[in-house]
């Protein structure tokens, strides 16, 4: 278990939702404002920023290499300096952010890219540090982060296991007591049929950490299937209106579909209970219920037992019903009256 913000989280809690801002506040602060008024609503329970700017993530170079590939469905033919320009969140932004997350009862936290950014987030009292997948083979600023002692969230996409192994013990290495692996798949937007998440038992063994799942795929389907298999932390990208447009917007969650997942996120883990099979305690008053064999009619002592005289009907309380092979034919021992629970004293 770990805590980010004074909440537990755990395989022993409901899961902890996560609310991506990123780039969906279209480079309005009023915009940005908003979405973390209506995360707060939607219930979730922190908001998470990404703490970059183009120049701390690439150079502004036009060379192949330096472009997404013109097949990518959001982004293609872009420079990474110029979605990068259009997606970061401005520093000058994150103070008030934070402010109005805290006011509205949410954790808020980031994803910082370099040392300047941990260093930002710092001064921001940021109660805990994600590493984004892309950088989880950047040790160094994964020590970094872990060196400030705060609870580290590292995602997993594209990364083998011996880089989650590099990452984890880097940051465990460095300090960090609390640690959080999610799973990944980085891609924008991602398939479910990519999303793999019978590794999560596996990335939980290889690690020892609690686990989670940073989700791009459309809708909460992915999300709720992980709890079952037991994701403790769910984060997901969170818009006003998809169709307003922006960088992350077809990949994102609308404010009614956020609060969907609170719900619905919190009823699966419930629901998981413990692994025993028999009645559960609020079935009793349903065992009571059951078929059994019961005296439908007035009659009389030595009269014989007959299809008409007795039934398989509820409630239980007579023979069980695959009973009346033996009994039919064979005579009562007394007057039974109707409504009477057939049991073996009476034939």
């Amino acid at each position: 278990m770990i805590s980010i913000g004074g909440r537990a989280i755990g395989p022993g809690h409901p899961p902890f939702v996560v609310a991506e801002l990123s780039g969906n506040h279209n480079g309005s602060l009023e915009r940005a404002l908003a979405i973390v008024d209506a995360v707060a609503e939607a219930g979730a329970h922190a908001l998470k920023l990404q703490t970059y700017t183009p120049d701390t993530l690439t150079i502004d170079c036009d060379a192949l290499p330096f472009r997404l590939g013109d097949e990518h469905e959001l982004w293609g033919g872009e420079s990474l300096y110029q979605l990068f320009e259009r997606a970061h969140t401005p520093w000058a932004w994150h103070e008030p952010i934070f402010e109005r997350a805290r006011e509205r009862g949410l954790i808020p936290f980031s994803a910082p890219f370099d040392a300047t950014a941990v260093e930002l987030l710092e001064k921001l009292d940021a109660p805990a540090y994600k590493i984004a997948s892309s950088e989880i083979v950047d040790l160094p600023l994964i020590r970094l982060a872990a060196g400030t002692g705060k609870p580290l969230i590292i995602s997993t996409g594209m990364a083998s296991v011996s880089e989650i192994e590099a990452a984890v013990s880097a940051a465990r290495a460095a300090g960090c007591a609390q640690l959080a692996v999610l799973s990944c798949t980085a891609s924008y937007p991602a398939s479910p049929a990519e999303s793999n998440l019978r590794a999560l038992p596996l990335l939980s063994a290889i690690t020892g950490e609690v686990v989670g799942l940073s989700d791009h795929t459309p809708g909460i389907g992915a999300a709720l299937a992980a709890v079952a298999l037991g994701a403790c932390v769910i984060e997901k990208h969170v818009t006003l209106s998809r169709a307003d447009g922006g960088v992350d917007s077809a990949f994102s969650l609308e404010p009614t579909e956020l609060a969907a997942l609170v719900v619905e996120s919190a009823r699966a883990w419930e629901s998981l209970g413990e692994p025993v099979i028999g009645p559960r305690p609020s079935e009793r008053e349903g065992l009571r219920f059951r078929r059994s064999l019961y005296v439908v009619r007035d009659v009389s002592a030595g009269e014989p037992v007959t299809p008409e005289n007795v039934r398989s009907i509820r409630p239980a309380g007579g023979l069980p019903p695959d009973a009346a092979a033996v009994v039919m034919g064979r005579h009562f021992a007394r007057d039974v009256p109707f409504g009477t629970p057939l049991t073996w004293d009476l034939i």
